[in-house]
């Protein structure tokens, strides 16, 4: 189980490590003259294991954070900058334009993926397109939502032209498991309804924004979009001190999402767009299917090793079956094949953290002191970037694996004999993102589903939890999220109704009429957007 011995294709090899040495700031791709810091893939190019250079990027601190930060707000320069008052037709614009240059970086940003997070070929072809596609709905979805507002109301005697405008500056944080689909999840819908951004990419699938650089740069108004590199504490920190972020855009965990809030001097005017951790879990009620179940808890608890906000981190299955489900299951998973990212079929690939690992087996170690027991012959095998994906049962409410989001390859199984245990569970516990239900019974699942949406987001019936697609809405309750991301939510989650009003007098009639026939003004404008 070891590094995968075949050659690295020749498309794949990386030939030439990316010093980073730019970062974009008020429309210029200055040069970093400063610290760098290595940035190391554990997937290994040698025959022996080791570690591989990728590169390195700017250790930034609080100088350069301050100098992106007033980028941005000049920017938006109090809301009279060219971005926020700009028709939304050119902003579309200013987006197709990137989303084009965006298109010719495909093969490098997937290469990068794989090599960068270790996520598999076909995944992070997927990662790439759909991102795409993401920011092609968003155009389309913005469109209508102008569309919707080019007209005016009336109630009482009182005309308004109701639209939606910019929050202001945002400071948007990815995640390192989609540093690509996530990030920009964020980062489109911000930059698009007319806000400024500040953007710091995640600690791991960072090299893969160097491409995007200069299509930034040159696809939008300067200061729209800021990106600068480093730590979170170093950079993100200072810029929310000053109290000038309108908006906090982040996916991936509470604890740094309420650290950064707790620094803003101005907390009530901070607008919060969140996708944080979740513990989903699924429940196998006794007539589930156990082909499909088995197929969908594979792809649920393992897909990206695990290493997703919306994976299933526990499992619940019915007593009666759970001897059959955990054998069949257990089998599944030793037989899935462990490879580097190209390699045709892999489908657990290295872990990214270096410290990962070793994380995992302090779970399976307390798991075990505590009566749990590894049920698939290969679970806890350690290799110098992995470690093989432990099914552990019987799982109990003390152990850390049960308790903790793991965000890795070990899955925790519980078994039940009443159904209000595992609801008792989820109404208890700190996360409320999605569920996974397995069963057929139309008597059993009615019930359940109606209690199970006041508890999660989303309720996923005979079938694993995701995201996608991503015209859905994307949400979570409790610590899991706040604000919803999708394609027609996210537009709303970054912006705010305002609307011009006007009592309905011969004056008020006539100067609107010459400002809609002058075309000067792009709020008061009844133009459609085809």
């Amino acid at each position: 189980m070891g590094d995968s011995n075949t050659a690295i294709p020749v498309e794949f090899q990386i030939t030439d490590t990316i010093e980073q040495k730019k970062y974009l700031v008020n429309g210029e791709l200055k040069d970093w003259k400063g610290n760098s810091t290595d940035v190391f893939s554990t997937i290994s190019s040698s025959e022996s294991y080791a570690k591989t250079r990728l590169g390195s990027i700017p250790d930034m601190g609080e100088p350069e954070a301050i100098d992106a930060l007033n980028g941005a707000l000049g920017a938006f320069d109090k809301g009279k900058g060219v971005w926020p008052t700009m028709h939304v037709k050119d902003r579309i614009e200013c987006m197709e334009v990137f989303v084009k240059k965006m298109k010719d970086k495909r093969e490098l940003i997937v290469k990068l993926l794989m090599w960068e997070i270790g996520k598999s070929l076909p995944d992070s072809q997927k990662e790439f397109d759909r991102t795409v596609e993401y920011i092609c709905d968003t155009i389309e979805d913005y469109k209508q939502l102008d569309r919707n507002s080019a007209k005016f109301e009336k109630h009482d005697g009182v005309y308004a032209h109701v639209k939606r405008g910019p929050l202001g500056v945002v400071l948007c944080l990815g995640p390192y498991n989609y540093p690509l689909n996530e990030t920009f999840a964020l980062l489109i819908p911000a930059i698009i309804m007319g806000n400024t951004t500040v953007f710091k990419p995640a600690k791991h699938g960072v090299l893969l924004i160097t491409p995007l650089l200069e299509a930034f740069q040159s696809s939008f108004p300067k200061g729209v979009v800021n990106i600068i590199f480093g730590r979170g504490r170093a950079v993100a920190a200072p810029i929310m001190q000053t109290g000038k972020v309108d908006v906090l855009a982040l996916i991936g965990n509470s604890k740094s999402a309420n650290a950064l809030q707790e620094q803003h001097p101005k907390s009530n005017r901070l607008r919060l767009v969140l996708g944080l951790e979740a513990k989903n879990p699924a429940i196998i009620l006794p007539d589930a299917d156990l082909d499909l179940t088995i197929d969908e808890c594979i792809a649920g608890t393992l897909s990206f090793n695990g290493q997703r906000c919306t994976a299933l981190k526990v499992l619940y299955v019915h007593e009666d079956i759970k001897e059959k489900f955990i054998k069949r299951f257990s089998q599944k998973v030793d037989e899935l094949k462990f490879g580097n990212p190209w390699d045709t079929g892999a489908k657990l690939t290295p872990l990214p953290e270096p410290g990962k690992p070793a994380y995992i087996q302090e779970l399976i170690d307390d798991a075990l002191a505590k009566g749990a027991q590894i049920k698939n012959k290969k679970g806890g095998q350690q290799t110098d970037n992995y470690i093989w994906p432990a099914v552990l049962y019987p799982v109990s409410k003390d152990m850390r694996v049960y308790q903790e989001e793991q965000f890795g390859p070990v899955i925790p199984i519980v078994s039940f004999s009443d159904i209000e245990e595992p609801l008792d569970d989820m109404a208890e516990s700190n996360y409320g993102q999605q569920v996974s239900l397995f069963g057929k019974d139309v008597y059993a699942l009615s019930p359940l589903i109606d209690t199970l949406v006041n508890l999660v987001c989303r309720v996923n019936l005979n079938s694993s939890c995701q995201r996608g697609p991503d015209v859905y809405p994307f949400t979570g309750r409790k610590d899991s999220a706040q604000s919803t991301l999708s394609v027609h939510d996210a537009l709303r989650s970054f912006s705010i109704r305002t609307f011009v009003a006007f009592k309905d007098n011969d004056l008020n009639n006539e100067t609107i009429e010459h400002l809609l026939d002058a075309k000067l003004s792009n709020f008061i404008s009844t133009d459609y957007i085809l």
